[in-house]
């Protein structure tokens, strides 16, 4: 059983609210009778289709308050903390982020806004308005192609493979010089490849759910032996959940503890809706990693967390929650 460590009744920002990670992490606080201030954007970065869904679904409690912000917009992050009011909020959760390895190399500029200036300027209204505890999520995508599996928080993350990774570098960077500066109690989480029901559209588990379910074919890169250590969503909400409390200024991997195939995962998918998937492959991209393993045993000791769901599981809950939404689901367009 996770710990839960967020004092009853507190009252938390958290960016990004209408994404993937950040949703589940919101109806988490909000089911464990907490406030929550949900910022986001609701950019077209994928279909914002199902932005609204997530966002709908945490709209049905009415602690949950929403407004949508740029947190690269100064002025706008300046009117919503006014806004804000009492009482003072315990933590800034910053889950808003552009993600995506290979988006990353076709338009890096927005990236660096969104990453790298966004999480400034949050960090800058902790200080102002004395908010003393900060999470940012940050990626597994800093271990590049060097490293040693499974990766270690000591390992060099100096030669990042895409904007994607270096902008989350320069964004762990920035939290440690306001802790050191300001005495923001900062945890850095590192989230490994992220998947579960409502996950995003770009991703390989719901394109794969989807397209294989539509009787499409699927692209692989390569030739689908490129491993992931795959943690499932409510695990990652859990783990960011206990990172809450006080810790000083911590780096800490959350991951699955399992580096598992893409043809494995194929193979699961395939077997729950009792198709055969038609695959296309695709050279390798350049900016992608053979391999990633997350050493979880920081998160042991520092958070009492472990993952809970094997990928077994996990897929089989992503292939029920897309058959019961089918009909929206598959609508909603997987960009390029």
């Amino acid at each position: 059983m996770q710990e839960k460590v967020a004092t009853m009744g507190e009252r938390y920002l958290v960016t990004g609210c209408a994404g993937f990670i950040a949703s589940r992490v919101c109806e988490m606080l909000l089911a464990q009778g907490h406030e929550v201030l949900g910022w986001d954007e609701i950019n077209d970065a994928y279909d914002p289709r199902l932005k609204e869904w997530r966002l709908n679904n945490l709209k049905r409690f009415p602690q949950f308050r929403f407004e949508q912000v740029d947190i690269s917009d100064e002025a706008q992050v300046e009117n919503a903390f006014a806004r804000a009011g009492k009482p003072a909020l315990s933590a800034v959760i910053n889950l808003a982020a552009r993600a995506g390895v290979r988006a990353s190399v076709r338009n890096p500029a927005v990236y660096y806004k969104a990453n790298c200036t966004g999480t400034l300027v949050l960090l800058e209204f902790c200080r102002r308005y004395g908010i003393s505890k900060f999470i940012l999520a940050s990626t597994s995508s800093l271990y590049g192609a060097h490293n040693p599996v499974p990766y270690r928080e000591d390992a060099d993350t100096n030669r990042p493979l895409s904007p994607y990774a270096a902008s989350k570098k320069a964004a762990e960077t920035l939290a440690f010089t306001y802790h050191y500066l300001h005495k923001l109690d900062v945890t850095v989480l590192r989230y490994f490849t992220v998947y579960g029901p409502a996950g995003r559209p770009d991703m390989s588990i719901f394109r794969f759910i989807r397209q294989i379910a539509e009787d499409e074919p699927i692209i692989v890169y390569g030739d689908g032996t490129q491993k992931r250590d795959f943690t499932y969503v409510d695990d990652i909400a859990a783990g960011t959940i206990a990172a809450l409390r006080p810790l000083g200024y911590e780096i800490i991997n959350l991951g699955g503890d399992r580096s598992v195939e893409l043809n494995h995962v194929i193979r699961l998918i395939s077997e729950k809706l009792g198709k055969q998937a038609k695959i296309e492959r695709r050279p390798p991209h350049p900016a992608d990693v053979r391999a990633t393993w997350a050493d979880i045993h920081k998160a042991k000791e520092l958070l009492g967390w472990a993952p809970m769901v094997p990928i077994e599981e996990g897929i089989a809950r992503c292939v029920n929650w897309y058959l019961t939404h089918r009909d929206t689901m598959r609508t909603i367009s997987l960009g390029d």
